[in-house]
């Protein structure tokens, strides 16, 4: 024991005064725990240890990193269990309430339903792994639409049970749905749980009589399902019921078939099942629509990974602040003999520690947020392209995903800073070095770099004709617009602290130069947050604009008309009747593809199409060669999708039928911002040339009164129902509400990352204020009001937030340039006219400098509050 003691003695001894980081061992107890360890192999265990006790004397700093990972990986994992909810829904999407189709029988080209006895008529063949199926639309008391479908719930319930896909689901059906009700012909609708609590919280429903739209409503009774059946916003009637609402007797919308497809096909053809009443078509497991919504999902993994990025600003910043008050422990460390490559292991462990803690945390979280974004992301999806979404799911390889990820960021940015602290010479003193200089040096580089990156990025965006390409450039934009923000600073402060003469004020603008390198990573998140935001804003502002302007011109009648096929001619001759009406309208419409892809092969009398389409381009001669049928016209998606121009021959499968072998060209191309599916428009007699239906689908009118004498009077007729007529203030109504829905999601992300980028600065400046409590308290021994520090350090963090801002507002508007010219356009198909929202951007600002505001003053109350004496006892940072 004795010769312990004296190798003990022996020993470098550390000062009493020193400080160790506030561990909770005296300095004698530590060097004496190093000395056994060392000598048993265990300095990397009492390296972690004696990190611990750090953090248990200065938890604020665990918990800034802790704060930024649980952020960054909430939003990572809500988003991505969002989109992965989504795409596996479009591949393992099922018939409502039953199992995946294999095949579908359908109406024949131009014609909106089939006859029930094809139904029958397979049942008697023995093909009983079939679904009838009508679809419409309703209309409630309350005048609002919703898409009605009715099936055979008996069979669909038996082909469900009998897949044995999906057992949870068969054991909850039986005892929800009343079954005993619906063999009674009762008036029940079934509607998801979420759905009937919102619309008919008193399980009652009521629906337009389709025969008296005047008279009394229809009630229904409400049957609410568990959401796991996938129902979404539909609402689900038994066959009969739904024929009876939508005033369609014996007709069906399609049939689904659910056994192998290749002998489904030869045995309904060599049957001669379908008297070429209807046509069948193979389910493509859902490519079309991942084909469809891959630029939407896209756009929701970009904003994901900028909010994930933002929070690593902060963990890093966090980081960084707890290694710089921990400098001096390093070295002391380093003094008592641990080596260099264990203290650096210790870094490691400590930070994987932390990624895992946050990893988890923010896992957890992440599910709850895609819990709240998927009813948002199902009602876009299913407005826009008519995709439900499955209930939610999730993996636990997410969890191993978001933490190796943010495992290999986090130490590749603080990697280096590890190194750096673990090799800093053992005779430096422990007190402060010359950081700003180093500091400076960094930005410089930094500057460099975002030089050289954007540069490149100028130079490739010309070349870039995917989206993808171009969403990959605009993520190197994004991460060389934060690295320019230090030195620009920097410099802007060096310039206005010689516009100052000599004294408090000179000296508070000279130490924000101080401020900014501890500020810079907050400062950073800040600038991607406010970034991200002005440019969003400048792209849904700019796209509304352009979408109003679009519809006053598409929309050139009063009221249109989608009424069944056979009521269409007694329409046009009731409205030619009518003296107020000044034009009736008519369009021809079937579905196609083009190389795999679902378009709308479109004909409208020429009046409407010159007066509709709003021309992006076209050729000189267009309006002859287009009644001539040798030129047609196309939307702009189609045309940006697949690299078509003016004067290049246009083939689909309708074309092939034509007594002409010549193609027609593209003669123009049309804004087209309503139709995710494009558009191509032929004249009437390259329809009639074609043979395709000579049966219009819609038709439209102009009125000159008070459109609601022309409803009214079409009510009356009988003719058509309620839902099935559009006038135009409610066709715009519908328009813009559907367009704020589907960028809600995007301002929601964009929003929350504004809020983890201001909680970011709340912790920097809680951190920075904390640590120079020292400094503020010689200020004030020198005689200085706690008023006058107060607001001296009050406003040298809100110039550097201000100056922050203004950065933003250029680099906001040129990220915003690119949103609409590059990527909306590439992945949309879209050319939207850009548009500065000035007002819009200052309110950003405000927003900004309130929050900051905010962030700033309470940490800073909080620490000023403290006595002079324990504030001169503090380290300074």
């Amino acid at each position: 024991m004795n010769d312990k003691r004296s190798n003990q003695d022996n020993k470098p001894q550390l000062d009493a005064g020193t400080n160790l980081g506030t561990i909770s061992c005296t300095p004698t107890e530590l060097d004496y725990r190093l000395e056994q360890d060392s000598a048993s192999g265990y300095s990397l265990y009492n390296s972690l240890a004696v990190f611990a006790a750090h953090y248990r004397h200065a938890p604020l700093q665990a918990g800034a990193i802790l704060l930024g990972i649980i952020l960054a990986v909430t939003l990572l994992i809500g988003v991505k269990s969002t989109n992965e909810n989504a795409v596996r829904s479009y591949s393992e999407a099922t018939e409502l309430l039953s199992q995946r189709a294999s095949l579908l029988i359908t109406p024949n080209t131009g014609e909106q339903y089939l006859d029930e006895q094809v139904y029958f008529r397979l049942r008697q063949a023995g093909i009983s792994q079939a679904l009838a199926v009508i679809n419409g639309l309703v209309v409630d008391s309350e005048g609002r639409r919703w898409q009605l479908q009715g099936s055979d719930l008996f069979a669909a319930i038996n082909l469900q049970q009998h897949s044995g896909t999906n057992q949870k689901t068969d054991s909850a059906i039986n005892p929800n749905i009343p079954l005993a009700k619906l063999l009674g012909a009762k008036n029940i609708l079934l509607m998801s749980q979420s759905l009937a609590d919102k619309v008919a919280p008193d399980g009652l429903f009521y629906l337009q009589d389709p025969l008296n739209e005047q008279g009394h409503p229809i009630s229904l009774e409400v049957v609410g399902l568990d959401d796991e059946f996938g129902l979404g916003n539909a609402i689900v009637a038994d066959i009969s019921l739904a024929q009876s609402l939508l005033n369609h007797s014996q007709k069906l919308s399609y049939i689904a078939l659910f056994d192998e497809p290749s002998s489904l096909i030869t045995q309904i053809n060599q049957e001669q099942l379908l008297l070429q009443q209807a046509t069948i078509t193979e389910q493509d497991q859902g490519q079309a629509l991942q084909e469809l919504t891959r630029s939407f999902h896209l756009n929701l993994n970009a904003m994901s990974m900028l909010a994930f990025v933002v929070g690593l600003f902060i963990a890093y910043n966090g980081v960084r602040y707890s290694l710089m008050k921990r400098q001096k422990l390093l070295v002391q460390l380093l003094q008592l003999g641990v080596q260099k490559h264990m203290l650096l292991l210790a870094l490691v462990v400590e930070l994987s520690f932390l990624v895992f803690v946050g990893s988890v945390v923010g896992f957890i979280l992440g599910l709850q947020l895609s819990l709240w974004l998927q009813p948002m992301v199902a009602m876009t999806l299913e407005q826009l392209y008519g995709a439900r979404l499955m209930p939610g799911s999730w993996q636990w390889q997410w969890l191993v995903q978001a933490m190796a990820l943010t495992l290999f960021a986090g130490l590749l940015a603080c990697l280096p800073l590890y190194r750096q602290l673990t090799n800093q010479p053992l005779a430096r003193m422990i007190a402060k070095s010359n950081q700003v200089s180093h500091l400076v040096k960094t930005h410089r580089m930094q500057f460099m770099i975002a030089c050289i990156a954007l540069i490149g990025c100028a130079l490739a965006f010309p070349f870039a004709k995917q989206y993808q390409i171009s969403l990959g450039l605009m993520g190197i934009v994004i991460i060389a617009i934060p690295l320019l923000l230090p030195l620009t600073i920097y410099r802007i402060s060096e310039w206005m602290a010689n516009l100052f003469p000599t004294g408090l004020w000179h000296y508070m603008i000279a130490e924000t130069k101080e401020l900014i390198g501890p500020l810079s990573l907050a400062m950073m998140a800040m600038l991607l947050a406010l970034t991200a935001n002005i440019s969003m804003n400048t792209l849904v502002g700019s796209f509304e604009i352009t979408l109003k302007n679009w519809l006053e011109s598409r929309l050139h009648a009063d009221l249109y008309m989608r009424p069944a096929s056979d009521k269409i001619l007694e329409i046009q001759d009731l409205l030619s009747k009518q003296e107020k009406v000044s034009g009736i309208y008519t369009q021809w419409t079937i579905a196609s593809t083009y190389q795999g892809m679902p378009i709308e092969l479109v004909s409208r009398d020429l009046y409407s199409t010159k007066v509709t389409s709003s021309l992006k381009s076209q050729t000189d001669n267009l309006w002859s060669e287009f009644v001539a049928g040798k030129q047609i016209l196309i939307s702009e998606p189609i045309a940006i999708k697949y690299g078509l121009n003016i004067g290049d021959s246009f083939n689909i499968d309708p074309f092939n039928h034509a007594s002409t072998h010549q193609l027609p060209t593209i003669g123009a191309i049309f804004f087209d911002y309503g139709n995710p599916k494009g558009q191509v428009v032929i004249d009437r007699s390259l329809w009639q040339q074609l043979q395709l239906p000579h049966q219009p689908k819609s038709i439209a009118a102009s009125y000159q009164g008070d459109i609601g004498q022309l409803e009214s009077l079409l009510l009356e007729s009988k003719l058509i129902s309620n839902a099935q007529m559009y006038n135009q203030a409610k066709i715009k109504q519908q328009a813009i509400a559907m367009f704020k829905q589907t960028f809600s999601i995007t301002m929601v992300l964009n929003s929350l990352t504004l809020i983890v980028a201001a909680i970011g600065l709340f912790s920097a400046c809680l951190m920075l204020i904390q640590a120079r409590q020292a400094p503020l308290a010689k200020l004030y021994a020198l005689g200085i009001n706690k008023r006058e520090l107060r607001l001296m350090t009050f406003v040298q963090m809100q110039l550097i937030v201000l100056l922050t801002c203004l950065v933003a507002l250029p680099t906001g508007a040129v990220l915003g340039y690119l949103l609409i010219n590059k990527v909306t356009l590439q992945a949309f198909g879209w050319s939207i006219a850009m548009l500065w929202d000035w007002p819009a951007y200052f309110r950003v600002v405000a927003i900004a400098l309130t929050t900051s505001a905010i962030a700033i003053a309470i940490p800073l109350y909080w620490q000023t509050r403290k006595p002079l004496i324990s504030s001169l006892q503090q380290e300074a940072l």
